[in-house]
C-alpha cells in the first residue's frame, strides 16, 4: 500500500511527540513538504493530537502563519 507524506508526517510527529523541541523541528519540516490541501488535514489532526499534550500546544503558533 502507498503511503502519503501526510500519513508518514503524523508518524514521524507521534513518534518524536515525547520531545517537544525535536516535534517542532518535524512539524516545521511537514508544513514545508506538504500540499496546501494536506496541511489542512495536518492542522485538524494535530488540534486533536495535542489536546492532552500542553507541551505541543505551542505547535499551533506553527500553523497560523
Amino acid at each position: 500500500m502507498k503511503r502519503t507524506m501526510l500519513e508518514y508526517s503524523k508518524t514521524v510527529l507521534q513518534k518524536v511527540s515525547f520531545d517537544a523541541k525535536l516535534f517542532y523541528k518535524e512539524l516545521k519540516k511537514a508544513l514545508v513538504r506538504l500540499l496546501p490541501e494536506e496541511v489542512e488535514e495536518l492542522k485538524a489532526w494535530l488540534e486533536t493530537f495535542i489536546v492532552d499534550k500542553p507541551e505541543l500546544q505551542q505547535s499551533l503558533m506553527y500553523l497560523k502563519s
